[in-house]
C-alpha cells in the first residue's frame, strides 16, 4: 500500500491542530488572549496570471495561569508557502524556557526548528529544563539529521536540545516532523505542569531582563518581517510584530501586564 502524501496546501494545519486539542486537554485553565483587531484572519493576493496565489494569516492565541501568551501564526499560501509559527511564553514569575515551534516550507525544501529556549545557561538550568528533553532530542536527530549553521547571534537563544532540519519532502514534515513536534510539546506542557512560581526578587529581575532580551531579539530580526510586509505592507506588519508577536515589551510600558497572583 502506497504512503499517504502530505497535502501541500495545507501541510501544518494538522500540527495546529494537534496542538490546540492536547492543549486544551492538558491545560485545565486555558483561556483565551486577546488578539487585537486586524490580526484574527489577514489575506493577501499575490502573483499575477496564472500564478496568482491567495495568502492568509491566520492568528490563535491562548493563555494559562503559568503562560502568559501562547500564540499560533499559520501562514497558507498554496504549494509555494507554508508556515506554523507557535510560541508559548511564560510569565515572568516562573523559570520555564520558552516553547518554539517554526515550522517553513518554501518551494525550494522545508525549515524546521523545534526547541525549549532557554532563559539561562547554567548547569542547574540545563539539568531542569534540558535533561528531561535530551532523550527526545537524540530519539529524532537520528531522521532529522542538523540543518547546518546558523547566526551566531541567535545561538544564545537555544539550547542544547535544538531540533534544527532541513528535509527535502513533504512526507517527512508529514510523520518524523509531526512525531517530534507531538514529543516536544509534551514535554513541555509536563515541565510547565511541574513548574513552581519564583518569589525572589533578584531572580524575578534576571527572568524578567532574560524574556524581554530575548523578545527584543526577536522582534528584531524576526525572519518573518520581510514575508508579511510584502503581503500586506509595513504598518501592518510592524504592528503585528510588536503588539501580538513579541508584545510584552509594550504591554510593559503601557502598564497592562502584571504577574498574575499565585493561587493556593
Amino acid at each position: 500500500v502506497a504512503a499517504k502524501k502530505a497535502d501541500p496546501v495545507n501541510l501544518y494545519g494538522p500540527f495546529w491542530d494537534y496542538a490546540k486539542t492536547m492543549m486544551e486537554n492538558r491545560f485545565e485553565d486555558l483561556a483565551n488572549y486577546p488578539i487585537p483587531d486586524g490580526f484574527c484572519r489577514k489575506e493577501a493576493m499575490t502573483g499575477r496570471g496564472a500564478r496568482q496565489q491567495l495568502v492568509t494569516t491566520q492568528s490563535y492565541a491562548y493563555r494559562t495561569s503559568k503562560i502568559r501568551q501562547i500564540r499560533a501564526a499559520h501562514v497558507q499560501g498554496g504549494k509555494a508557502l507554508q508556515v506554523l509559527n507557535f510560541v508559548m511564553f511564560p510569565h515572568l514569575n516562573y523559570s520555564l524556557p520558552f516553547f518554539g515551534a517554526d515550522l517553513v516550507s518554501l518551494p525550494g525544501g522545508h525549515l524546521i526548528a523545534l526547541d525549549m529556549q532557554p532563559l539561562f545557561h547554567t548547569k542547574e538550568y540545563q539539568e531542569q529544563y534540558s535533561d528531561p528533553v535530551r532523550e527526545i532530542f537524540e530519539k529524532h536527530r537520528v531522521g532529522l539529521p542538523w540543518g547546518g549553521d546558523f547566526p551566531e547571534e541567535a545561538k544564545p537563544f537555544f539550547s542544547p536540545c535544538f531540533l534544527w532540519t532541513r528535509p527535502s519532502d513533504d512526507l517527512t514534515v508529514q510523520t518524523r516532523v509531526f512525531e517530534a513536534f507531538k514529543d516536544y510539546l509534551s514535554k513541555y506542557i509536563e515541565l510547565v505542569d511541574a513548574a513552581v512560581p519564583e518569589t525572589d526578587p533578584d531572580e524575578l529581575d534576571k527572568i524578567r531582563q532574560s524574556q524581554l532580551a530575548y523578545l527584543s531579539y526577536r522582534a528584531e530580526k524576526d525572519p518573518a518581517r520581510g514575508m508579511f510586509t510584502r503581503f500586506y505592507g509595513p504598518e501592518w506588519t510592524e504592528e503585528y510584530i510588536h503588539g501580538f508577536l513579541f508584545d510584552l515589551e509594550r504591554k510593559m510600558e503601557e502598564g497592562s501586564y502584571a504577574i498574575p497572583p499565585v493561587l493556593a
